[in-house]
């Protein structure tokens, strides 16, 4: 009977961690599907982040820092601007047309809670 208790305890004990693991896989995987999927993508994550140190940049500030082009920095900084993570002015210098973006106060309750969601999932990857 003793054998039979041992193995039952380890079973059991083998069981408990296999439960603990799919717990960590499913937290992991409820964490990352709630993550914001419009700053999720690294082209908008950059502008959110740049913008989150710097109080406001321009759109050729921004074009060279990421590296992007003229039309997929503007989509993107459109995707953000439509979900009021962004403001935009637009103004001339000379006869230039000059564009300056600056995280609203939305975009950056937006970006911590992004960055809370990707420390959980990080912390929950590595527990388990």
């Amino acid at each position: 009977m003793a054998a039979k208790s041992g193995a039952y305890r380890r079973e059991r004990a083998e069981g408990d961690e296999r439960g603990k693991r799919t717990t960590a896989a499913r937290t992991a995987e409820n964490t990352a599907t709630s993550l914001d999927r419009l700053i999720h993508e690294r082209t908008r994550l950059a502008i959110i982040s740049a913008l989150a140190v710097n109080e406001s940049l321009t759109f050729n500030e921004l074009k060279e820092l990421l590296r992007a082009t003229d039309g997929n920095l503007s989509v993107h900084a459109r995707k953000l601007e439509d979900a009021g993570y962004l403001g935009c002015s637009k103004s001339f210098d000379g006869r230039m047309p000059k564009t300056a973006y600056r995280l609203t106060a939305a975009g950056r309750r937006a970006l911590e809670k992004y960055l809370n969601h990707m420390e959980a999932l990080i912390r929950v990857t590595r527990e388990g």
